[in-house]
């Protein structure tokens, strides 16, 4: 099954590390757009991907619009927390985009409602909760779609 996730300007080198691992275990490509909140190199980055580096495929995008450019006319989801939309009851299909923001203020409106993304979705939690962890929600996301499709390749 072939899934992006794309992390949105993110922050924290130890989620985008996290997601790196996620990455190289699921199969899917991740994209980072920036402008990234730290550098590649940083040892909390490399820590928490351990030596999946090498494994994952991950691909660094000057901007939103040369992500939008770099992948044509694929379904695009947005998570978000100011939705009603779920995200368990999409039916993922190969080719499908994960699109999430940033840890401090998640996606951007202009973003959520640019016209290359399909829809906004949020992932459930108890009220009063601000927000999962960005890399925690790319895995309930990912492996939701995977799921959906028997684990393909695994």
């Amino acid at each position: 099954m072939n899934i992006d996730i794309v992390f949105h300007t993110p922050e924290i080198p130890g989620n985008t590390g996290n997601a790196i691992r996620l990455a190289a275990v699921t199969g899917a490509h991740l994209h980072l757009v920036e402008p990234l909140g730290f550098d590649l190199s940083d040892a909390k980055l490399r820590r928490a991907g351990l030596d999946y580096h090498d494994l994952a495929h991950v691909t660094v995008h000057p901007s939103i619009d040369e992500l939008w450019s770099h992948l044509g006319e694929r379904r695009v989801i947005a998570f978000s927390t100011h939705t009603d939309n779920s995200f368990a009851e999409v039916e993922y299909q190969d080719g499908d985009v994960l699109l999430f923001g940033r840890e401090s203020t998640g996606l951007p409106d202009e973003v959520i409602t640019d016209d290359h993304v399909d829809m906004a979705v949020r992932i459930p939690m108890l009220p009063a909760r601000r927000s999962l962890n960005l890399a925690n929600s790319a895995s309930i996301a990912i492996y939701e779609a995977w799921r959906q499709h028997g684990y393909a390749g695994a």
